[in-house]
């Protein structure tokens, strides 16, 4: 971990990784959210880190009171056999119908692409640069994004009454 934290500081500041956490269970580091894209292109490409294989990707409403969602991504170097967590956090408010944002890495790692769209349908996070941005899970006219903390699930869809 130590090695990627410096290369990663070496090449975009020490501004640009915000917290590291290593005392728990699974060590991470915060980065900026805007140098995401930037930073997991260079621990992907750099042969000392070789960070080839993304293994997970999920979102968290961390709730009204913290004004916070977050994204992780659990990376992994084959050839090493090192994993890297990285999270990114973001506002929660939807701001005129514009969802928060943040740059999508699928043309990093393919594996991204649907776990990006899970992220999109349920929690309300425009992965920006993303080849298809849909709803996956749910029907694309489907109202709002169900593991929000304040998602107020609707009473019929299509006629159909969804609450029991």
């Amino acid at each position: 971990m130590e090695t990627t934290i410096q290369l990663i500081r070496e090449k975009f500041g020490e501004e640009s990784i915000v917290s590291v956490h290593e005392d728990v269970l699974q060590p991470f580091v915060v980065v900026k959210t805007d140098l995401l894209f930037e930073i997991c292109q260079e621990i992907y490409s750099n042969t000392a880190t070789f960070y080839d294989y993304l293994s997970c990707l999920t979102a968290v409403d961390n709730g009204e009171k913290a004004g916070t969602l977050e994204v992780i991504y659990h990376l992994f170097s084959i050839p090493f056999e090192q994993k890297f967590i990285i999270k990114v956090f973001l506002p929660r408010e939807i701001v005129e119908g514009k969802l928060p944002e943040v740059a999508s890495v699928s043309s990093i790692w393919k594996t991204a692409n649907w776990h990006e769209r899970e992220a999109y349908d349920l929690i309300g996070i425009n992965f920006l640069n993303h080849p298809d941005l849909r709803r996956i899970l749910l029907p694309a006219d489907w109202e709002g994004h169900p593991l929000r903390k304040d998602y107020d699930e609707q009473e019929y869809y299509h006629g159909i009454q969804v609450k029991y």
